[in-house]
């Protein structure tokens, strides 16, 4: 088994948590608009910073085996974690910054294809990496469900 290199686990976890959650830290004050919103489900607001933070973790776990495979194609991979990234990022802007919530739906259909073309790439190289982000593209459908009823219920 390979050794684990930390400081290049430790450095793409920190850039994954500060790009994935950039515009969250914009958009905080918006919490109490969202608890006002009809929802098609009540989430506890609590359980989505829960749920971020194993998911930052799992993605950057799965970005760090990409990154140390000798894999031809690990580059471009790496493009669509980055890419993926910054869409998902987006998000809580659109959502929570601008009320968008009709392009919110649609931005996070952009991010789902995104992540399941990314995990694809991933597959290629290492299953594991790949498997990593299953837990992440069922929240994506969970919070398109949720996205989608909200901008019916609030239209």
């Amino acid at each position: 088994m390979k050794k684990i290199n930390w400081k290049r686990l430790i450095i793409i976890t920190i850039i994954t948590f500060i790009v994935g959650s950039f515009f969250s830290w914009f958009t905080m004050n918006n919490m109490d608009t969202f608890k006002e919103l009809a929802k098609p489900i009540n989430v506890p607001g609590i359980l989505f910073p829960i749920v971020w933070s194993i998911l930052y973790l799992l993605m950057s776990i799965s970005c760090y085996i990409v990154s140390e495979s000798g894999d031809k194609d690990k580059n471009k991979a790496l493009i669509w974690y980055g890419v993926q990234l910054i869409i998902n990022s987006l998000w809580s802007l659109i959502f929570f910054g601008f009320g968008a919530y009709l392009f919110a739906f649609i931005w996070i259909i952009l991010l789902l294809i995104m992540v399941i073309i990314m995990v694809y790439k991933f597959y290629k190289i290492d299953k594991r990496a790949a498997y990593l982000n299953i837990p992440y593209i069922l929240w994506i459908i969970f919070a398109a469900y949720l996205n989608f009823g909200i901008w019916l219920l609030n239209k």
